[in-house]
């Protein structure tokens, strides 16, 4: 299994980070808003734990989900320990 973690940076919007969450996590309102907080406090935070194939299709719609939006919001997958 692969965790899928988004990366802090200073210009993305946390409100930005919250939607993405809940779009394409299917996090609730108050999940999304301490996974956020997570990332913006520790510079990185966990948003799903799934297969391989479905943790790098999660990562490239964060990436596209962000360069559509003109935001530099990075996310990768790493297997989980």
């Amino acid at each position: 299994m692969y965790q899928v973690v988004m990366l802090n940076d200073d210009f993305t919007p946390m409100e930005f980070v919250i939607a993405v969450l809940q779009e394409l996590f299917g996090k609730d309102r108050e999940s999304a808003t301490q996974i956020m907080l997570k990332i913006h406090l520790d510079g990185r935070g966990v948003c799903g734990v799934y297969s391989q194939d479905v943790a790098a299709t999660k990562v490239e719609q964060v990436l596209q989900a962000a360069q559509k939006a003109g935001h530099p919001l990075q996310a990768t997958f790493e297997p989980v320990e």
